[in-house]
């Protein structure tokens, strides 16, 4: 079994399913050959590469299954909104960061954490920017306040749905304004942005993202541009996802680019924070909404049929309970048309579903398709007294992102971020996955972490039954983690929550209590 190809860690703890105790790891050209002991390990493979982990953590590296790679690179090498605490802060950090001759997209501000929720005024922002053209976006990224310089750049903005003369912009006009503001980069801000992220997708412990491009977020020259990065020897891995309808021009794009669906941010309708998710009942804060759907049943119907037929996956953005509720109605259609054998083969998926019933779950189930789910958003603006408590009141907020009640009806979920809705951060994921803020809507550490590894794999259409797995003849995707001791949860509550027994054959998990301190990727 020896080679000069094989890497050999050892003097760790592996996280296998083979060997709960496993100190030791081969790798041979980029597959795992062995899991065990350093002893044996190093007799059979005495010419290996030997790299002592001193008591690191081994463990299957992550997926992010829902990122904007420019858009979050542009947050991570250019100015971050998210620390601003009101309209003044805001305006001060774009005079500091606006650059003759060069677009500035920032993105983060969220009016909800400010001292007072007065937003900044189109003349204000003009003052600040200087003449430049400035996108800045809301933290979910459904509105923008906008300079007059990027208007200039379309004058139809101010007759498409959503335009405000001195607010931010919404649906159309916002979507308008956003592909303007990404065709105005330059291809030295794009790569600088895309390569910025790269890197902390790998210092994360990301292996694999979703990029969730389309002709209303960044354009193909974009994500043509970010797959020519990704190609690059040692580069984290993009599965690339376009949302647009199925038609003529997607379909060539599909084959052309190897794109794995058409899908992702193709959008059935908005977000909570920007009053803009599809409701079936007007929002407490604003009674004059219930929102904006994009897409009726009858459209959504035929793009996954057509998706079903050329063996494409579909997909959809889909927040509200009224864009799920129609997105559903549109899987019945489809079934009628394609037959349930081939919906349910062709491995589906929605993005978000953050308002979504039992019903609607076991019926999503039984056509096999996954949730794509970020658990930083209930982290983040859930429980009794946060954002969608505001938005929706606390009885229907208590409804939102059911992770447990999803897996529990059969439905595949797969963990992302919407980078840079939230932050690149695997663990907190898992973290917030399992403490949910809404009590018994949050799943066991073990489950989330198969959903932000396994689940993301196969939510790209990996189904080898190793890939996401530290097992001999699975890919050789893993990261090493300076991490606390192990725990092993337990599902019977009546015993301790907690426990460190090997005979359990099941692989630890670093402790995820709130508080406790997430590992670092070594």
């Amino acid at each position: 079994m020896s080679s000069s190809n094989t890497t050999l860690l050892v003097g760790g703890r592996v996280h296998t399913p083979s060997s709960p105790d496993a100190t030791a790891m081969a790798v041979t050209d980029g597959t795992v050959v062995w899991v065990g002991q350093d002893g044996p390990g190093r007799a059979l493979h005495p010419d290996a590469e030997v790299i002592d982990l001193d008591g690191a953590f081994v463990a299957p590296a992550f997926v992010d299954a829902h990122v904007h790679a420019t858009n979050t690179g542009l947050h991570l090498t250019g100015l971050d909104l998210t620390g601003v605490r009101d309209a003044g802060e805001l305006l001060a950090a774009v005079r500091a960061a606006a650059t003759p001759g060069e677009v500035l997209l920032a993105h983060g501000w969220d009016e909800t954490c400010w001292t007072s929720p007065r937003l900044p005024s189109r003349a204000e922002l003009d003052d600040a920017a200087g003449g430049v053209p400035v996108y800045l976006s809301r933290v979910d990224v459904h509105s923008a306040l906008v300079s007059s310089a990027l208007l200039d750049l379309i004058p139809d903005a101010v007759r498409a749905e959503g335009y405000s003369p001195d607010g931010p912009l919404t649906r159309a006009a916002h979507h308008a304004t956003r592909r303007a503001a990404y065709a105005a980069i330059t291809p030295e801000q794009r790569e600088r942005a895309q390569r910025a992220f790269l890197r902390a997708a790998a210092a994360a412990g990301v292996v694999s993202v979703h990029e969730c491009a389309g002709p209303d977020i960044c354009g193909e020259d974009d994500l043509r541009a970010l797959l020519r990065l990704a190609a690059e020897p040692g580069q984290v891995e993009v599965v690339p996802y376009w949302g647009a309808l199925a038609d003529e021009s997607s379909l060539d794009l599909a084959r052309e680019l190897g794109l794995r669906g058409l899908g992702g941010d193709l959008f059935v309708d908005g977000a909570l924070g920007s009053h803009t998710a599809a409701l079936s009942a007007p929002y407490t804060d604003r009674p004059d909404t219930t929102g904006a759907r994009y897409l009726d049943a009858r459209t959504i119907a035929d793009h996954v049929v057509a998706c079903t037929e050329a063996g494409v996956q579909a997909g959809f953005h889909v927040i509200g309970d009224a864009a799920v509720t129609e997105v559903v109605e549109a899987f019945r259609l489809a079934e009628q048309a394609v037959g349930h054998r081939a919906l349910a083969s062709a491995g589906h998926r929605l993005d978000h579903v953050e308002m979504v019933t039992q019903e609607q779950a076991t019926a999503l189930a039984r056509w096999n398709v996954t949730a794509s789910v970020q658990p930083a958003f209930d982290a983040l603006w859930g429980g009794a007294d946060g954002m969608y408590a505001t938005r929706l009141g606390a009885d229907r907020a208590a409804g939102l992102n059911p992770f447990s009640m999803l897996a529990a009806e059969g439905v595949s979920l797969a963990l992302g971020s919407d980078a840079p809705v939230t932050l690149l951060d695997p663990w907190s994921g898992v973290r917030a996955a399992v403490h949910h803020r809404t009590p018994g809507s949050g799943i066991s550490a073990r489950a989330a972490f198969n959903a932000h590894t396994r689940g993301g794999h196969r939510a790209a259409g990996v189904n080898d039954g190793v890939t996401g797995s530290l097992v001999p003849g699975a890919p050789a995707h893993y990261a090493v983690w300076d991490a606390d001791e192990l725990v092993v949860a337990t599902p019977d509550s009546r015993v301790q929550r907690w426990s460190t027994d090997p005979r359990s054959r099941v692989p630890g998990l670093p402790p995820l209590d709130p508080g406790a301190a997430l590992p670092t990727c070594v």
